[in-house]
């Protein structure tokens, strides 16, 4: 039984004739940049999201990198994140000319570690970057406190937390702002990259729209020195479409790692913890185990596809050589690199094919004894 980590053509398939109805309106309006497809989808996401405005952007990349600007983040600058994560969050601060300044993560849902952070605060510190990792949000009270302590802006990387919730609120209105990703795999994808910057603030909204499109509000008129950073009208549209699909596909990634939980609760894994104040949406099922390479070898046998992220911290990679950390710096995120194992999970996916992934791993440890 083939089962992919994740199935998007199963998604398309269920809302097919509503994404054709959305491209053919594009092709025929012929308004690929800008107009009222971006403007419906921007207006739509702030409201799912609960702030007052979203402003579509090419990719989660950029929306980290706009709001960074926007903030007036700059050379000589230092941003604090985490080492557990994609490194288009510490590129974003690279990008913006900061430096990137690492703290370590706690064990269980794997976001920063609060306590750790004032330790790396330093006059040059401008801004934090919790990410809310694999679905699940960061303890965003600590982050806020220490941030209005120290003058610090919190820009929330909420690009796997699409829905996600933090004390009822969702993930990325609870700092100044919130950066989304769209990648194609995301629990709410585009059919290409796009992205969104969410905020309260009006005037950092203005700011990020000019930044997005080379400064102007209109042609040819260009206030600062801004950027291409878009969304185009065909991924706000098909995204607008999607989104009035996304509360449903979260609560099936809930019921679906209810099952794995159901399943896999007699074996010696790891399963992904949930603080009590937060809403898990499960863009990752992330178990851990200390045979992690074999049993991912043994489930690729068996058909089944499975991911690891991610198996080398920001830290130790040679991009980021140069900022001077070593092993052993960041101890629980290394421990986690070595033992963390994604399993299937996208909203299609069914109950018995999840029993059949359990069944496999389960068998797995009955061989490994």
């Amino acid at each position: 039984m083939p089962i992919p980590l994740v199935d998007l053509k199963l998604q398309y398939r269920s809302i097919e004739p509503e994404i054709k109805k959305a491209i053919e309106e594009i092709f025929e309006q012929s308004a690929f940049i800008s107009g009222k497809p971006l403007l419906d989808f921007e207006k739509a996401f702030a409201e799912y999201c609960g702030a007052e405005y979203a402003v579509g952007v090419s990719s989660g990349t950029s929306a980290l990198y706009l709001a960074l600007s926007a903030y007036g983040v700059k050379q000589g600058d230092e941003v604090i994140t985490v080492p557990n994560t994609f490194i288009a969050t510490a590129e974003a601060i690279s990008e913006a000319g900061a430096r990137p300044v690492f703290v370590d993560i706690e064990p269980v849902t794997y976001t920063i570690d609060v306590l750790k952070i004032e330790n790396a605060i330093t006059k040059k510190t401008k801004a934090i970057i919790p990410v809310h990792i694999y679905g699940h949000p960061a303890e965003m009270d600590g982050v806020i406190s220490i941030a209005k302590k120290h003058g610090l802006r919190v820009i929330e990387d909420a690009a796997q937390s699409h829905g996600a919730q933090y004390k009822g609120k969702k993930a990325g209105t609870l700092g100044d702002a919130g950066c989304f990703s769209f990648y194609p795999g995301k629990n709410l994808g585009a059919y290409g990259d796009a992205g969104a910057v969410v905020t309260n603030d009006a005037k950092f909204s203005d700011t990020v729209s000019l930044l997005r499109d080379h400064g102007r509000k209109e042609k040819y008129l260009h206030e600062i020195r801004g950027f291409n950073h878009r969304l185009d009208t065909l991924q706000a549209r098909l995204l607008n479409v999607k989104l009035k699909h996304l509360n449903d596909w979260n609560k099936k990634r809930q019921q679906i790692a209810a099952w794995y939980r159901v399943f896999l609760k007699d074996t010696p894994l790891n399963l992904p913890g949930e603080s009590r104040d937060s809403s898990h949406v499960y863009h990752l099922f992330v178990i851990e185990t200390d045979v992690r390479d074999s049993l991912k070898k043994y489930l690729q046998e068996k058909g089944i596809s499975t991911g690891i992220h991610y198996p080398m911290p920001l830290h130790l990679q040679p991009a980021y050589a140069f900022l001077g950390y070593k092993e052993g710096d960041f101890p629980v995120t290394e421990k986690a690199s070595r033992r963390i194992l994604s399993l299937p999970m996208f909203p299609e996916l069914e109950e018995k094919q999840v029993e059949y992934i359990c069944g496999n791993i389960k068998e797995f440890f009955r061989k490994e004894g």
